[in-house]
């Protein structure tokens, strides 16, 4: 890959007419009262005049899209190769506003061209009108790849003219997943194309993606990787939260009286909101994200740059492709999560040499995204304060307006009472030292609380006690615990222990209230004893397996658990898992 170095102070003497361009294309340059190049169009055309590949980045609002549409359209002054009514300049861009703004430059560069006819392509457009577009021959294809690759797949477009290639914002492509897109449309074109690749921010993975779409190419850098543009003043507002924000954007929205100025937020909900409330507050706002349909995205732009409204609040969507004389101010009303988006959203202001400003709003949770931008980029913000707005907080400031819950640890001021990093446990002594052979360090001037590790009162429940063969978590007392289900012990009230009084409320089978117990019932499960088909044993009959066990649905225990041994005592069983007792 070779390089084109470009040196700024040759750009001094340069025309239009010097690069090489057709005259009809220096006649209507000069007519719109462009006679010098920028940079990074004095440094491109020559390179795609010539007919290598190209591989370009530099700052935003430098005038990239000239920069290729120029040498395109000379092509175009000349004869095609073949003949058809496709496309013989491809430009893929990454959003449909920036396709709409290359097809606007496109058709006003080329009105002097013959039959150079420019036609863009993206989504929420409908389909038959853009069926109607390529049936008619056309010169210059501008198109978001989604739409594209419809369009394709139904067999509307015919690519085998196409001479030129060009990969607008390929960075922004690839951070929103288009690269499959790109390379099953790469794979459709004709190889003996030409193609060009155009960047804010040239890095590895953009040109491992480039290379092999491009025959070698050249490369050329005209700036550091993104650097934002020097007549941006940029700074930051210190914020309390949501509503904080909201008041500081309609104050710097009337700051600049005469201005327009764009609000980006994260997420297409906010964008609604915030647009909304600034309408409510008497201000000429409105919204722009990717859920409205593109006649209404137009309208939008439309109603932007005629200056009926003074505020766009909007979505990364509209970080490119908006170029906008009145934009005076940039508003971060959220942080991007990409460095590099920022670059592109403060770019909407600032164009064309003019000055601007960009005002980033930051509260506790944007301290890591704004961070990554000042490590990135290198760029020392300013602190902005609006009266009467100031912030309850100050980066490095000790938090005075929070309190933490007592026993909080360290950190919180205690005035001259003791501090203990645990809190009122026993076993954290805070910064005391601790007594060797101590197993939680010094005594405390507080008594445990109640969930601490102190033993609880006997309730009859967990309390730590060994755990017992039979009847539960009783541990060696034979005492019924209150409320639990021991199997010799007595009732618990309102329980169902077969041999007790009936409980209040209860449900027998005979529809009288009481328990299951009590009063003998046909076929149920009373004291007594049963047959099993319901007829009364007669008497003297032999039990049928002795005894019923303990526990069981009659009021008799059965003392040959164990054999013919009589049962021991609960408090004698030896541990669990010594089950013969010796």
């Amino acid at each position: 890959m070779s390089h084109a170095a470009h040196d700024p102070a040759q750009d001094q003497d340069l025309s239009f007419s010097s690069l090489g361009l057709a005259t009809e294309i220096v006649q209507e340059l000069t007519a719109q009262g462009l006679t010098a190049p920028t940079p990074v169009q004095a440094s491109a055309i020559p390179v795609l005049l010539e007919g290598h590949d190209l591989m370009a980045s530099a700052q935003t609002g430098t005038g990239k899209t000239a920069a290729f549409l120029l040498p395109a359209l000379n092509r175009l002054a000349r004869p095609p190769k073949h003949h058809g009514k496709g496309p013989r300049v491809l430009v893929l861009t990454p959003t449909r506003e920036l396709a709409e703004q290359v097809s606007k430059v496109a058709t006003a560069f080329a009105r002097r061209i013959p039959r150079c006819k420019v036609v863009s392509l993206v989504g929420g457009v409908p389909y038959p009108l853009q069926h109607k577009q390529l049936a008619q021959p056309v010169e210059i294809v501008v198109a978001t790849p989604g739409r594209l690759m419809d369009l394709m797949r139904s067999g509307r477009i015919d690519f085998r003219r196409l001479e030129m290639l060009v990969l607008d914002e390929a960075d922004r492509m690839l951070d929103m997943g288009f690269i499959d897109d790109i390379e099953t449309i790469v794979a459709e074109l004709p190889p003996e194309r030409q193609t060009a690749l155009f960047s804010a921010t040239l890095s590895e993975t953009v040109q491992d993606f480039a290379r092999p779409m491009l025959r070698d190419p050249r490369k050329i850098e005209l700036a550091p990787q993104g650097l934002p543009t020097a007549n941006v003043e940029q700074s930051v507002h210190y914020a309390d939260g949501y509503e904080h924000k909201l008041k500081l954007t309609a104050a710097l929205a009337e700051s600049l009286a005469g201005s327009q100025s764009i609000v980006f937020t994260a997420t297409k909900a906010d964008a609604d909101g915030i647009a909304d409330w600034l309408r409510i507050a008497g201000l000429r706002a409105d919204a722009m994200h990717g859920d409205l349909p593109q006649r209404s995205r137009r309208k939008v732009l439309d109603r932007l740059h005629r200056g009926e409204i003074d505020l766009l609040v909007a979505t990364d969507v509209a970080a490119r492709g908006i170029d906008v004389a009145g934009i005076g101010q940039v508003i971060n009303f959220d942080l991007p999560r990409f460095s590099e988006d920022y670059i592109h959203r403060i770019g909407r202001t600032g164009r064309a040499g003019r000055s601007g400003r960009a005002v980033s709003l930051v509260t506790r949770n944007d301290f890591v995204l704004l961070t990554r931008i000042k490590k990135r980029y290198q760029i020392d913000f300013g602190t902005m304060v609006m009266e009467g707005l100031e912030a309850r907080f100050q980066p490095g400031a000790r938090r005075t307006d929070e309190r933490r819950p007592a026993g909080g640890g360290a950190g919180r001021p205690h005035g001259d009472r003791p501090r203990h990093g645990g809190g009122d446990r026993p076993g954290y002594a805070g910064n005391k030292p601790r007594e060797a052979g101590a197993r939680f360090g010094d005594a405390r001037e507080h008594a445990p609380r109640d969930n601490s590790f102190a033993p609880r009162p006997d309730r009859g429940g967990y309390e730590g006690r060994p755990r017992s063969a039979e009847g539960g978590y009783r541990g060696n007392s034979n005492a019924p615990r209150e409320g639990g289900f021991n199997r010799d012990s007595a009732p618990r009230e309102g329980g169902f222990n077969r041999d007790s009084a009936p409980r209040e409320g209860g449900y027998n089978r005979d529809n009288n209230r009481g328990g299951y117990a009590g009063q003998k019932r046909e076929g149920g499960f009373s004291g007594e004893k049963r047959e099993f088909n319901n007829a009364p044993r007669p008497a003297g009959a032999a039990p049928r397996d002795g005894a019923r066990k303990e526990g069981g649905f009659g009021g008799q225990r059965r003392d040959d658990r164990f054999g013919s041994e009589p049962r021991r005592p609960r408090s004698n069983f030896a541990p669990r898992g010594d089950r013969s007792g010796e």
